[in-house]
């Protein structure tokens, strides 16, 4: 790989109309400023149809696509919307955030007038796009339909014929559900027709698209339900541990995610099947694959299921290699990132490297006055992704301004020799592109300066989270011609 850079911006950031960012025309706009800008990435989170907290890392399925990125004004060009079907509908009253309880209310009803619109002139399109993906489409679209249908309960909670799965109740259920099914697969018909048609155009501008995976599936997940094999539950499909990580110096309790934990035993007597069928799909959606949590494939913590906090959790041995020689005997090279961040051993260091995946690097991680930290750029080999932060983080001119040791914010403006006049959001975006990294990565965030007002994500919180709304008028010519120029100037692009 040569010297490049990118910027980290989700879909729902972007500044469309009608209440979230889409894969309508602000999409193809922020392709356009990323080509002027001298970017070779555009980076987002998880694609997945995001569940309750709205969070893309608990979705309600691995491969499902979320409905709230299918943009309304390319339906109405197909002739299955007219304009009266979503103007003048109150998404929501702030540009800059979204309003995900207001999208719950009203995009799903417009979806469903597109889909009686069409379900008929694209019978043959949907036949070939259910045969394309019948790995997993069929599964998703029962659960949401049966999901619907039991008032959005979790599939634990559902009756235990349909719940285990008894074969009477499927077909049941198959019938009884049979137009409803049809709409699941016809939202995700049009999330990945209007999908491709973006990537396409990305690619052809020669940005690549790198894309997030979670190492866990949630449990209230089609995933969970149709492949109960795949994970460490009980013979009435009820978790016996769960996901999480220990407790640190960020927290007493640790985190409880509460997320299945997969029977590895299991899928290795499978070949590593599920896992291999997971990532070829992934790039099918994305040129290059995140992985978060890479650090659980070498061991896991795994949490006593019923437990309120992390700390009774114990670390447990994952596959490391044999997956991932698995996934390449099958796949051959794959483009990976490993979300190395957090608790590391040495083992855990010594799979990464064995796999050859670059690692990430923050810069907001750096400049502790206690310790020499692995994330200063001079201890950087060029195997790695720096970050001036990702979706986790405060943004950089929040992590300056907020930051409780002011010591540690010192030695960054020393180290990075920050200043007022050139911005200290400019100087550390400068200090990532002019390190050893081979890329490196900023949020939009950063490159506008904005505080923490516009951060994405603050983890273990709920009810706060992935609002952030980029405004329509920022994307300028002269932003671009100044992140082309620090481009440039570190050879991530050619002048």
């Amino acid at each position: 790989m040569s010297r490049a850079s990118g910027i980290l911006m989700h879909i729902s950031s972007l500044p469309e109309d009608y209440g979230i960012g889409t894969f309508g025309e602000q999409a193809y706009k922020f392709a356009d400023f990323l080509k002027a800008s001298g970017q070779s990435y555009w980076q987002i989170l998880p694609l997945g149809h995001t569940g309750y907290g709205d969070s893309p890392y608990q979705a309600f399925s691995a491969y499902a696509g979320n409905p709230y990125f299918i943009d309304f004004k390319l339906l109405e060009k197909e002739g299955l919307l007219k304009e009266e079907d979503f103007e003048n509908i109150d998404f929501g009253i702030d540009e800059t955030e979204v309003d995900y309880g207001r999208l719950f209310e009203k995009r799903f009803d417009i979806l469903r007038i597109a889909y009686h619109n069409g379900k008929d002139m694209l019978k043959q399109e949907i036949a070939l796009f259910k045969a394309e993906n019948k790995l997993w489409l069929e599964d998703y679209a029962m659960y949401m339909a049966i999901k619907n249908k039991m008032g959005l309960l979790s599939w634990q909670e559902w009756d235990d014929a349909i719940k285990l799965r008894e074969k009477e109740a499927l077909e049941a259920y198959k019938i009884a559900l049979k137009d409803e099914i049809e709409y699941w697969i016809f939202v995700q018909y049009q999330f990945f027709k209007q999908w491709r048609a973006l990537k396409a155009y990305v690619n052809d501008l020669g940005i690549k698209i790198i894309g997030d995976i979670p190492i866990y599936v949630a449990i209230d997940s089609a995933d969970t339900w149709a492949n109960a094999e795949l994970f460490k539950l009980d013979t009435h499909k009820n978790p016996t541990v769960v996901a999480g990580c220990p407790p640190d110096a960020f927290s007493d309790t640790g985190q409880l995610w509460g997320n299945p934990i997969y029977d590895w035993e299991y899928l290795e007597q499978t070949g590593f099947s599920w896992w291999i069928d997971r990532i070829k799909e992934s790039f099918k959606l994305y040129d290059v694959v995140r992985i978060d949590h890479f650090r659980g494939f070498e061991a896991y913590w795994e949490i006593p299921f019923g437990d309120e906090t992390a700390e009774n959790g114990k670390w447990v041995k994952g596959p490391a290699m044999k997956l991932f020689d698995a996934i390449y005997a099958k796949l051959g090279e794959v483009a990976i990132i490993a979300e190395d961040l957090g608790y590391l051993t040495q083992e855990v260091i010594d799979f990464r490297d064995v796999t050859g995946y670059p690692g990430m690097k923050i810069l907001q991680f750096a400049f502790s006055t206690t310790e020499e930290s692995s994330y200063l750029p001079h201890n950087y080999n060029k195997n790695c992704i720096v970050y001036t932060g990702t979706h986790d983080n405060d943004t950089t001119v929040g992590w300056i301004d907020t930051t409780g040791d002011k010591k540690d914010v010192a030695y960054a403006k020393k180290y990075l020799k920050l200043d007022d006049k050139e911005g200290c959001h400019w100087g550390v975006i400068r200090g990532a592109w002019s390190s050893t990294a081979e890329t490196a990565i900023a949020p939009m965030q950063d490159f506008l300066g904005l505080g923490n007002e516009a951060r994405m994500n603050r983890p273990s919180t709920l009810g706060i989270n992935w609002k952030w709304r980029m405004k329509k008028d920022v994307l300028t010519q002269g932003l671009a011609d100044r992140i082309y120029e620090l481009t440039a100037c570190y050879k991530r692009v050619e002048y």
